[in-house]
């Protein structure tokens, strides 16, 4: 028996004017994650469908199950489009089900079959009841729910539906710059953006010899994990360690991690205008560390007139760490090394900073000459899910 995917689009549906952007997208995505497979896909209005190989089906759902844009999704066995076609294929599909009560539900899309959805339902319900024994039509809580769609030239049923990863496909919204630290917040902010179809570039600020390579390739890690749901990512790889000297050198301590913060957002800032960004993107959190209170993020974010997203800013810590369970980041990000975020951190941080006395102290020294040289040197990689780079060039 022949099958196919079946992709409902869910979000996407609600569109209007735009409707095919959303939908071409998602198939230029779906086109590209299933490049290395044998497949075929067609798309329409209401549903994209995908042949394919049985032998390569749980590989593809593997990876369907990780494209944004996607609401469900069925295996389908595809029969002609005449009542007694569809009664047979009905009946081979069941056969080797063990069930005691069944319910059929018929969406009939093509207007001209001769009768009605309802109708299709009830003849074929029969047609079951018949052949098969001790079983019977249960409406409100069957052991087994038969879908058939009527269409023009096949038709399609299918007893199972796929959920799918939701949100909209990546590309539907411009690029975003995700500062990706090698925390367990920072990567789930990335992957809910990417829900909600932004395209995304992620910076590192790392100061070695105070951070390890440990540390950095532990980000590549997490940024691999996150090219799970689209092709590659570039993630830029930004020196702070002058910089973040030069902030515990001259400034006061308690106010150091405001004012690396104001630091990494003014270099954010250029990163994003001089490379066609929209947005910043961040794993903060309200409350959760001192640089994340409301004054904090105040204070830290007047640097900056770009705008900052923060997927995580009203989650718990425990809502996060559930997300990166899900999304298979935590593992890689509760690895013990440090970012230049927790090396430096100072006993007593201000939690309530005052933006003149950051300004003052941030003042002490030439920060613009030192962001500008940062800029100039960062490195950057593109990282790709299917590819395991040697990255000691970077050494």
């Amino acid at each position: 028996m022949d099958r196919m995917i079946l992709i409902k689009y869910g979000e996407l549906s609600t569109k209007k004017g735009n409707k095919n952007f959303f939908i071409k997208t998602l198939y230029n995505n779906v086109k590209n994650k299933l490049k290395n497979f044998d497949v075929k896909i067609n798309k329409d209005s209401a549903r994209m469908y995908i042949e394919f190989r049985d032998e390569e089906l749980d590989d593809i759902k593997r990876v369907i199950d990780k494209i944004f844009g996607i609401h469900m999704y069925h295996i389908a066995y595809i029969v002609d489009t005449n009542i007694d076609d569809i009664k047979k294929m009905t009946l081979d599909v069941i056969k080797n089900f063990n069930f005691k009560s069944f319910k059929v539900e018929t969406k009939r899309s093509f207007k001209q079959f001769p009768t009605d959805s309802l109708e299709t339902s009830r003849i074929i319900g029969g047609y079951i009841l018949k052949n098969i024994n001790d079983i019977s039509v249960d409406v409100h809580n069957p052991d087994l729910l038969i879908k058939i769609e009527i269409r023009d030239n096949n038709s399609f049923i299918y007893l199972n539906e796929y959920c799918g990863s939701g949100g909209y496909p990546v590309g539907t919204q411009p690029k975003g710059f995700l500062m990706l630290s090698g925390g367990i917040d920072s990567p789930v902010a990335g992957y809910l953006a990417m829900k909600r179809g932004v395209s995304l570039e992620a910076v590192y600020f790392e100061a070695i010899p105070h951070t390890s390579l440990e540390a950095r390739n532990k980000v590549i890690d997490l940024t691999r994990k996150l090219t799970e749901y689209v092709d590659s990512i570039n993630l830029h790889i930004v020196n702070f360690t002058s910089i973040q000297e030069a902030i515990y050198k001259n400034c006061r301590e308690d106010y150091c991690i405001t004012i690396m913060r104001r630091m990494m957002y003014r270099i954010m800032e250029r990163l994003v205008k001089e490379r066609g960004g929209y947005v910043i993107i961040n794993g903060e959190s309200i409350g959760q560390v001192a640089s994340q209170t409301l004054v904090s993020m105040s204070v830290i974010n007047e640097v900056t007139n770009v705008p900052v997203i923060r997927p995580v800013a009203c989650l718990d810590k425990l809502e996060i760490i559930d997300i990166s369970k899900k999304i298979g980041t935590y593992e890689i990000s509760i690895l013990p090394f440090e970012d230049c975020c927790t090396v430096f951190v100072p006993k007593h941080p201000v939690i309530n900073p005052n933006s003149q006395v950051a300004k003052f102290e941030e003042n002490k020294f030439d920060y613009m000459s030192m962001i500008d040289e940062a800029i100039k040197n960062l490195y950057t990689v593109k990282v790709k899910c299917e590819e395991k780079t040697n990255f000691s060039e970077l050494l």
